[in-house]
């Protein structure tokens, strides 16, 4: 069954600020890619897309995860892959991570989605709207509370 997983981010969260999500998002990469999946990332926009591209570079080469921007790298691309708007990724994943606000039309092809509730109200709201998405869609539902 696929499923979904809602980060909610608490104001005291470091993941709350721009720069904690930055970081958070490359640790999940990370762990998927060290769990051999393959990952998607779906950043808000390109200039999203560009910094998280550049804070993976910035991890330790004990800690590299082989990464690309859509359209670059290898032809079924990297393990990890950061997109943006409607691009799509180059090959099957495993798992989406999401940034943007609206669900993404290829999500279905995702056996797992991961999201976000940001601290906002207004990007809540999107967030729950999100959410129902998923959910209406027969994804299990699974949310965490990042403090």
């Amino acid at each position: 069954m696929s499923q979904a997983l809602f980060y909610v981010l608490e104001p005291t969260s470091p993941a709350a600020t721009t720069d904690g999500q930055l970081k958070f998002v490359c640790q999940l990469a990370h762990y998927y890619y060290s769990q051999n999946a393959r990952v998607y990332v779906l950043a808000q926009d390109k200039e999203q897309a560009l910094l998280i591209d550049e804070a993976l570079w910035q991890y330790d080469v004990s800690e590299f995860t082989p990464h690309n921007l859509v359209g670059e790298g290898p032809k079924s691309g990297s393990p990890i892959e950061i997109g943006w708007g409607t691009l799509r990724s180059s090959g099957r994943r495993h798992v989406l991570i999401n940034l943007a606000q609206e669900v993404a039309s290829f999500a279905v092809s995702f056996a797992q989605v991961v999201d976000f509730v940001p601290c906002e109200e207004k990007s809540k709201q999107q967030a729950r709207e999100r959410y129902k998405i998923y959910r209406n869609a027969g994804r299990a539902m699974q949310t965490e509370i990042l403090k």
